[in-house]
């Protein structure tokens, strides 16, 4: 694919926030996008409906002036991610390629 940016299904890009979470155990917004390749204005809404969903936790603190927001998972988030996410992608891969001999 010549074109830099891919698509990625918001299954992935879901599952992407979890995992990232998991591996650095909690993240600023920032950082969590960064990490991620999100674009905090396009994607902000992944973010709360997780949070909504008691997939992933905020945590805000406020030092001087400036609040800080710090992203968690949850325990409810790597269970859906395990119990769901992972079985998904094995069926049906990123990129669209199957490992289906139909």
């Amino acid at each position: 694919m010549t074109n830099s940016k891919k698509y990625r299904d918001r299954i992935y890009i879901i599952k992407d926030i979890i995992l990232t979470l998991s591996e650095y155990g909690q993240l600023n917004q920032t950082s969590l996008f960064s990490f991620c390749g999100l674009n905090i204005t396009k994607h902000k809404t992944i973010l709360d409906n997780l949070e909504q969903n008691e997939m992933i936790q905020r945590i805000e603190t406020v030092e001087g002036k400036r609040t800080i927001t710090i992203f968690k998972v949850t325990s409810k988030g790597m269970a859906f991610c395990n119990e769901i996410l992972e079985p998904f992608e094995n069926l049906f891969p990123r990129g669209g390629h199957s490992n289906s001999k139909f």
